[in-house]
């Protein structure tokens, strides 16, 4: 009877075991507090069903049993699948792999927002002032928050919270604002009609993070773009380098005669008279002091900068562009190369076999010059596809051997050149390059292969210790219209403006990369004859065929 009651008694205590284990879980998972009660419930009926299970197996010899082996195998074997899918979930949690398969990579954040938001200085937070979660809203979102942990995004209901609305002047639902410390800022205003857009929240972003404002000054009084919207502007550059955190005025060398020293870069847009001797002389003496100037010269002009580039080693070609390979692509005719091989530069690092293309423009020619690091950025496809057309009066464009120049042509040049700025103890002037010693510019070769490395000579020995180095950089287009009104959204041709004038800018945290795209629009437009054609062969004329493919089964099989 002592035995029996013994047996009932280890019974009833293996039982206690995981009553104590369901009462610690109830006790954790109710408070949401993992603390000393529910762990002592847990351990304690873990221990005593522990025992339980030995004490059976020793009493019974259970684990000889071969139904107890059958099922400890399919237990093992039920556990490890679980732990499996475990650790296949736990990898899928902690490291994300997406694919984009569409033709824009319109799921996929851009080159310059995803190294923007990866180096953020400090937390960023994007507020959404909507009731309606929009999914395309919150995947774009998400994919930001994947970049860094210092950014966060929340959607809030201004009724519900009208303290904070008020606090960031909401106004309208479905205002999106950045705040990063005590700085806010409006990105935009989401509906129906118009979602988030990468641009504008990237842009935004890059305002709200950099503290430093560089100026750009546009020279004007010579033919130049215009800046304001209007035929053959550049209304659009202009708002591109503003949203990048730039501050544009324009520049007239005839009243000031001189570059200011708040002038981060200089930009010379496309002239159409050449500039007078003293407005030469104040752009030299501004890249001599460490400047930054890009040059955009079209055909048939003389802008009368030949001293000037003399001494950086570039040649303005009086000869015009031609390409055919994308004539038929472009659909702007021949003279309007199209670029897809770039130099290796951080304007176009990013860039590989994109498209960008050139409407009427001129080559260069480079010469080596001491102390200059030249760099060329946009090069034509080789010949037969590309020369550099001399006749430009005849209506039929051919290759003549006597007067052209074969492809691979350069159209735009990126160039560096150390300035040795004097300190307050060493009087003598710095050195500055001398220019070529003979305007005779022989026939170049052709420009050598994207990985080439830059055209460069070995700068003279190092300056004095009482000297400090400070870097001048200049680039020179063959063309200013890729930048205009129209043309600026096209391919990359707004990419390689925005890229130049950042690295001339000299702002390391500025990043260069490409812009992020807008989706394309895709919709097909039928006019009512089409539309009418549609609909009676989608409902009458396929049915029909189907019908007489039938028919015709039939009669065969009969």
């Amino acid at each position: 009877m002592k035995i029996v009651a013994k047996k009932k008694l280890w019974k009833y205590l293996f039982w206690l075991g995981p009553f104590l284990i369901a009462v610690g879980l109830t006790v954790g998972l109710v408070s949401e507090q993992w603390g000393l009660i529910p762990l002592v419930f847990l351990i304690a009926g873990v221990v005593i069903s522990g025992l339980g299970i030995i004490w059976q197996s020793y009493e019974t010899n259970w684990w000889k049993r071969r139904s107890t082996q059958a099922g400890t195998n399919a237990l093992v074997a039920t556990l490890a699948v679980l732990a499996i899918l475990g650790l296949i979930n736990f990898l899928g949690t902690r490291y994300h792999l997406r694919a984009d398969l569409t033709e824009s990579q319109l799921f996929t954040l851009a080159p310059q927002s995803r190294e923007l938001v990866s180096v953020l200085p400090q937390p960023v937070k994007v507020w959404v002032f909507d009731i309606n979660q929009n999914p395309q809203d919150r995947e774009l979102l998400e994919n930001y928050q994947r970049q860094s942990s210092k950014f966060k995004y929340e959607y809030i209901d201004p009724q519900a919270r009208p303290g904070l609305a008020e606090k960031f002047g909401v106004k309208d639902y479905g205002e999106v604002y950045l705040e990063s410390g005590d700085k806010r800022q409006l990105v935009q205003t989401v509906n129906q009609n118009e979602r988030l857009s990468e641009i504008r929240l990237t842009s935004r972003l890059q305002q709200l993070t950099n503290s430093t404002t560089a100026k750009v000054y546009l020279l004007q009084g010579h033919g130049e773009r215009q800046l304001s919207a209007g035929k053959g502007a550049i209304s659009q550059a202009v708002q591109g380098l503003g949203d990048k955190n730039f501050t544009t005025s324009p520049l007239n060398l005839g009243e000031t005669s001189k570059v200011p020293e708040d002038a981060s870069v200089v930009i010379v847009a496309g002239p159409k008279r050449g500039l007078f001797e003293g407005e030469v002389k104040a752009l030299q003496e501004y890249l001599n002091r460490g400047g930054n100037l890009l040059l955009m010269i079209d055909p048939n002009t003389n802008p009368k900068l030949n001293s000037l580039l003399q001494e950086w080693g570039v040649r303005l070609d009086n000869r015009l562009a031609v390409d055919v390979s994308g004539e038929s692509v472009v659909g702007l005719g021949p003279a309007a190369p199209l670029v897809t091989e770039y130099g290796q530069h951080p304007i176009t690092k990013d860039f590989g076999n994109g498209n960008s293309f050139y409407p009427i423009a001129r080559p260069l020619e480079i010469t080596s010059v001491p102390g200059v690091q030249a760099t060329p950025l946009l090069r034509t496809k080789p010949y037969p596809n590309s020369w550099a057309e001399s006749d430009l009066q005849s209506e039929k464009l051919e290759f003549n051997a006597d007067k052209d120049l074969k492809g691979p042509l350069t159209l735009g040049v990126a160039l560096t050149r150390k300035q040795a700025a004097k300190s307050a103890s060493t009087p003598q002037a710095a050195p500055t390059p001398s220019p070529l010693p003979s305007p005779t510019i022989q026939r170049k070769a052709p420009p050598a292969s994207p990985a080439s490395p830059a055209l460069s000579t070995p700068t003279p020995s190092s300056t004095p210790s009482s000297q400090t180095a400070t870097e001048s950089r200049l680039v020179v287009l063959g063309n200013s219209d890729f930048a205009t009104d129209g043309l600026f959204q096209q391919q990359l041709n707004g990419d390689v403006f925005l890229n130049s004038v950042t690295w001339l800018s000299q702002q390391d945290q500025q990043p260069l990369s490409i812009r992020p795209k807008e989706p394309k629009n895709r919709r097909i437009t039928l006019t009512t004859t089409q539309g009418n054609l549609l609909i009676l062969s989608s409902l009458l004329l396929l049915p029909l065929i189907g019908f007489a493919i039938a028919v015709i089964i039939w009669w065969k099989r009969r």
